[in-house]
């Protein structure tokens, strides 16, 4: 069974960074491309970030492009989120998913397993 479990959240101001983590807990099950996804009060949840199975492949939503950075470390079973200049618009609770196959894709019903979410605030 895979749990992934978020942390690294919090409030920062406008103009800062965050790293967030994500931690497979479970191993036992291989895992393969793992994402970030985000939702806002009264918004539908958002593609944020991806990376493959190898890490060689990443993708981004356009609104965090060159702000934003997705890694994971395979050995330890983790991915991370970089999260600079960040803006009161980043503001939401953040979810770490993971999907079976390899590849990174966008959308969030390709993920198999969720974890519950960090909350990620942004004053301006």
């Amino acid at each position: 069974q895979v749990q992934l479990v978020e942390s690294g959240g919090g409030l920062v101001q406008a103009g800062n960074s965050l790293r967030l983590s994500c931690a497979d807990s479970g191993r036992t099950v291989s895992i393969g491309a793992m994402g970030w996804f985000r939702q806002a009060p009264g918004k539908e949840r958002e593609f944020v970030a991806a990376v493959s199975r190898s890490g060689g492949i990443t993708a981004y939503g356009d609104s965090v492009k060159g702000r934003f950075t997705i890694s994971r470390d395979n050995a330890k079973n983790l991915a991370y989120l970089q999260m600079n200049s960040l803006k009161p618009e980043d503001t939401a609770v953040y979810y770490c998913a993971a999907r079976r196959l390899a590849g990174a894709t966008t959308t969030p019903n390709t993920y198999d397993y969720w974890g519950q979410g960090t909350q990620v605030t942004v004053s301006s």
